[in-house]
């Protein structure tokens, strides 16, 4: 049986997160059902995250919380909220917003999902990729480089204003096309599934698929510790901005451990829910330091390739 399971996990779980998970909730939003039933399977994802970890993990010693469950918990409360919040406030925030139908009202709805994903795509990993350039919002997106653990709840582990500016660059541009409130509420749950996918500690599978989809395997890679190695594999949903952008990157014979995750240059970021919030605005908190970021020389051998 255990190994039923495992194989179920190894092969399953993928495919019933992106599939089933994702297709129930566009079934939902297309028939306009009370959003209540998306949260409901947004709780019913993260039950499967937790099990698939449990189950099949790639690394256990990532199931053991380090101090930091509670406070991630926060993190994903909270920045849940805000996207939840931003899906509410559509219907106000198009009408202060040119270019009313022009949204593709007439394509089948999983289209109209799927259209939405791509632009937000875009815009989420173009600004995940300045965040790694420009110091002001790095300041911000240190938070969720903090981690030294990886598993499907942090995905969310990120500063609120730092998910705020993301999600703009992502939704903006479909505010402007005209975006449906429910095209955006299937929209909204296939963000907080992508990111219990990219962060999982389940070692799943979906072959040559991880090449295109921005899944764990990949993911793990752009949560290395060093200035400048974890600079690749940008995307939440997609690889292929990376690959325009240079900086897609996968190695399958790499393994991962906590001593690879976090920020090399700050090995004592803060860890509590709180500190983390006021962080970006201390002194503490800019780019600089003299703090040793050198990578050994088997990652400075991977970046060479």
């Amino acid at each position: 049986m255990s190994t039923i399971l495992t194989a179920a996990v190894r092969y399953g779980y993928a495919p019933l997160l992106l599939i089933g998970v994702n297709g129930a909730g566009i079934a939902l939003a297309a028939a306009d059902a009370p959003k209540l039933w998306l949260l409901a399977l947004l709780g019913a994802a993260i039950a499967l995250s937790y099990t698939a970890e449990a189950v099949l993990p790639y690394r256990p010693e990532w199931n053991a919380s380090t101090g930091d469950a509670g406070r991630d918990a926060t993190h994903s409360a909270v920045n849940e909220t805000l996207i939840l919040a931003s899906v509410a406030a559509i219907p106000t925030l198009a009408a202060l917003t040119p270019g009313h139908g022009v949204w593709p009202h007439h394509w089948p709805f999983l289209a109209e999902v799927l259209l939405a994903v791509l632009v937000a795509d875009a815009g989420i990993t173009l600004v995940h990729y300045a965040s790694h350039k420009i110091g002001a919002l790095w300041r911000f997106h240190a938070v969720h480089h903090s981690v030294t653990r990886m598993y499907g709840l942090n995905g969310l582990m990120k500063h609120p204003l730092h998910q705020t500016v993301e999600m703009t660059a992502g939704v903006l541009p479909l505010l402007l096309l005209g975006l449906p409130v429910t095209v955006a509420a299937a929209l909204a749950l296939t963000v907080a599934v992508q990111l219990l996918l990219q962060h999982s500690n389940a070692d799943y599978r979906v072959g040559p698929l991880g090449r295109v989809l921005a899944l764990n395997e990949g993911h793990r890679f752009h949560h290395l510790k060093w200035a400048g190695i974890g600079d690749v594999n940008f995307g939440l949903y997609t690889l292929v901005w990376d690959r325009l952008l240079g900086t897609y990157t996968y190695d399958p014979t790499r393994g991962f451990t906590s001593d690879d995750l976090g920020m090399a240059a700050k090995p004592h970021y803060p860890t509590r829910y709180l500190a983390q919030l006021t962080e970006p605005f201390r002194s503490s908190g800019n780019c600089s330091t003299t703090a040793p970021t050198t990578a050994p020389v088997e990652v400075e051998a991977e970046r060479a390739r």
